[in-house]
C-alpha cells in the first residue's frame, strides 16, 4: 500500500474520505493538527511552546512542525503506508516534505485532489447544521440531506445549530487562502505525475468509490 495524501478546499469532504480509507485499508491517519495537540500535552520545552502557541491562536514554527512530522512518520506503523492530512499547506512545505520522505526512504505515493466548484462548497458551508445532542450533520441547502423539520434532528429530536465559522465571510477567507497557498502544490504534484483528480461534487459513496479506484490502480 502506498502513502496517500488528500488535497482539497474547505468543505470538500477530505476528512470524511480519509476516514473511509483508514477503515478500509487500516492505515494510520497522520494529521498535523492531531500531532500538535498531542505534543502540547507534554511537559517539555517543545510541548509548552506548542501549547501556548495553539492557545494564542498562533502558528507553530515550520521547523518544529517538520521535526514532529518526521518523528511520526518514522514510527513502525507508517512503514507500510499512511494517509497524511493537513500537510503540506504551501509549496515550501511540499518541498520540505520531499526531504523528509527522502530521509526516511519513502515515496510520495498517491496524491488525490478532491475537485469541486466554489459555488457548491459555499452552499455546503452556509447550509451546514449540526445536532447538539448526537452530532448528526444536515444541510438545509440540499434537499437530500436537509432535516424533515426545520432546526430539529430527524434522529433524536435534538436542536440543530450552525457553527460560528460556517458563514460566508469565514468561507471566503478560507477559500481564498486555499487558492493562494495550496493551489501551487497542485501544479507541483501534477508535474511529478502523482496527482489524481476526483470529482468531489458527487455523493460521499461515489467519491469513496472513485478514490478507491485511484488507490487500487495507481
Amino acid at each position: 500500500m502506498k502513502n496517500i495524501m488528500f488535497i482539497a478546499p474547505p468543505a470538500a469532504g477530505k476528512g470524511t474520505q480519509a476516514e473511509i480509507i483508514v477503515k478500509k485499508y487500516h492505515l494510520p491517519h497522520i494529521s498535523t493538527g492531531d500531532i500538535l495537540r498531542e505534543i502540547s500535552k507534554e511537559d517539555s520545552e517543545v510541548g509548552n511552546y506548542v501549547r501556548e502557541t495553539l492557545k494564542s491562536g498562533g502558528l507553530v514554527k515550520d521547523e518544529i512542525t517538520y521535526q514532529l512530522i518526521e518523528d511520526r512518520l518514522a514510527k513502525d506503523d507508517c512503514k507500510n503506508g499512511y494517509i497524511i492530512d493537513g500537510f503540506p499547506r504551501n509549496l515550501e512545505q511540499a518541498k520540505e516534505y520531499d526531504k523528509i520522505l527522502a530521509k526516511l526512504g519513502y515515496d510520495i505515493g498517491t496524491v488525490i485532489l478532491l475537485d469541486i466548484d466554489r459555488e457548491i462548497l459555499e452552499k455546503r458551508i452556509t447550509g451546514r447544521r449540526l445536532c447538539e445532542e448526537c452530532n448528526t450533520i444536515y444541510n438545509i441547502n440540499d434537499p437530500a440531506s436537509s432535516p424533515k423539520q426545520e432546526s430539529v434532528c430527524d434522529k433524536c429530536g435534538g436542536k440543530l445549530y450552525q457553527r460560528d465559522d460556517d458563514n460566508l465571510e469565514s468561507f471566503n477567507n478560507r477559500y481564498n487562502m486555499y487558492i493562494e497557498k495550496t493551489e501551487p502544490i497542485i501544479d507541483y504534484y501534477e508535474k511529478k505525475g502523482v496527482l489524481h483528480k476526483v470529482n468531489g461534487a458527487s455523493s460521499i459513496d461515489e467519491v469513496a468509490e472513485e478514490v478507491d479506484r485511484v488507490i487500487s490502480n495507481d
